[in-house]
């Protein structure tokens, strides 16, 4: 980690823009998550049903999932520091204007518009954060790298999710679209200023340029665009490996997306706590992923560092963390609210240890397309993000009861992690052996 380059000592800047990605990524989760906060009021106040609401917070997923793929492509064209910064601006101002819908008489439509357009301008985010962290990050810092980055989803329930349920309680649920909405735009101007790749960031030195190549690192790929066909997409979807990291995303993104759209109503409607007591309680899972997320990624990159292969480091925190996230299937089975809380604490915290599929993404995904994949990845990843929120609303309207939903979020983290022990093999990075001046690549 330290050391010096022909007697000059390394800068460490691409710790600084881990920091960044980790503020832009919480701000991602809190603009996503102020919906299912403001649910259970917005529900009471607009007339919306269980079915009504299930559709309007899975609208983030459609457009979010569709773009996918385009945004990966985008990506790798015009650069992750112009395209995720307009994006954070973007989906900011989208999240501020979902504070007037209640003033409309067509609020549903207004509100689905609203998510539906945040799902568009959020498309590249994490696309992006894999190809900025593929970047500056050689491989035996990648896994703690995309942990930390990708924790931000656990920080941005456990920091903000007591701040809303008091706004909500103490303003009103449009004050919440407010506040975030605000923040973000902000950050997007800050994210101009301080961003930039590796080789024409100001305060790099040759030291660090060289540490980051020389330990596997994309710091020569930077903001180079890329010529992306559609020959690219054929061939990464059909290669194994990325298949099965595919679909052990989705079955670890259906887990995300319970706890980022009806947990809040889970706790309301079947445990009948005060929303107020939800911001608070709602938290600690949180806590318990952002805890079990940075875990995850030390303990694969110690894996490393002991001399285990990339793929024994990559895989037995994902394979052991998505096994045990299928706890929480226990919750149908305690009364207490203190045991209830500690289940779901446990299986969000098994889901953060097995939350390194972006890292994998950032080791396999051939170089010159690290954006295209991501954006398959995360294409198919959150296809959970529109079937979780839809399949536990009819759960709900069908049975009555959230018990069958568990069961279902259940079900899928023990999948996630057949499908890393059973079709991903040996996790190294794929040459798809394609020529960028071929017109039949």
């Amino acid at each position: 980690m330290g050391g010096t380059v022909e007697g000059i000592k390394k800068t460490h800047v691409r710790y600084f823009i881990l920091a960044m990605l980790f503020i832009v990524t919480t701000f991602n989760y809190v603009d996503r998550a102020t919906l299912s906060m403001a649910a259970p009021a917005m529900s009471k106040d607009l007339g919306f049903d269980a079915a009504t609401m299930g559709w309007a917070l899975s609208a983030f997923g459609w457009a979010y999932t569709a773009l996918q793929i385009p945004g990966g492509w985008v990506l790798d064209k015009f650069g992750a520091r112009l395209v995720y910064g307009l994006g954070l601006f973007l989906w900011s101002a989208f999240t501020f204007m979902q504070g007037f819908v209640g003033w409309v008489s067509f609020a549903f439509i207004a509100l689905f518009a609203l998510r539906f357009l945040m799902g568009i301008a959020e498309a590249p985010a994490f696309p992006a954060n894999a190809r900025i962290t593929a970047t500056w990050f050689p491989t035996n810092e990648r896994g703690f790298a995309s942990a930390i980055f990708n924790s931000a989803q656990y920080f941005a329930l456990a920091a903000f999710s007591p701040l809303m349920g008091w706004t909500l309680y103490a303003f009103g649920w449009p004050s919440i679209f407010f506040w975030t909405g605000i923040v973000g735009m902000v950050i997007a101007v800050y994210w101009f200023k301080v961003i930039r790749d590796p080789k024409n960031h100001p305060a790099v030195n040759q030291a660090e340029l060289d540490y980051i190549q020389a330990g596997g690192g994309l710091a020569d790929i930077g903001d180079k665009k890329t010529q992306i066909k559609w020959s690219y997409v054929q061939a990464l979807i059909s290669n194994r490996l990325m298949i099965g990291v595919y679909l052990g995303q989705f079955c670890l993104n259906t887990i995300t997306w319970f706890f980022l759209t009806w947990f809040p109503s889970y706790l309301v409607t079947a445990k009948g706590m005060s929303i107020l007591k939800v911001g608070l309680v709602a938290s600690i899972p949180a806590i318990a992923g952002f805890a079990g997320g940075v875990l995850g990624g030390y303990w694969s990159d110690w894996l490393l560092r002991r001399g285990k292969t990339l793929t024994v480091a990559r895989k037995t925190p994902i394979i052991l963390g998505l096994v045990f996230s299928s706890s929480i299937i226990l919750a149908n089975y305690v009364t207490s609210e203190v045991l209830v809380i500690a289940v779901m604490s446990l299986a969000f915290f098994s889901k953060g240890v097995g939350a390194l599929g972006w890292a994998v993404v950032g080791d396999t995904s051939p170089k010159e397309m690290v954006g295209l994949s991501g954006g398959i990845f995360n294409f198919i990843g959150n296809l959970a993000s529109i079937v979780t929120p839809i399949a536990i609303g009819y759960i709900l309207n069908v049975t009555g009861s959230f018990n069958g939903a568990l069961v279902y979020v259940g079900v899928m983290g023990f999948l996630g992690a057949m499908s890393y022990l059973i079709i991903v093999g040996e996790i190294k990075r794929v040459d798809l052996h394609i020529d960028n001046d071929s017109p039949n690549a």
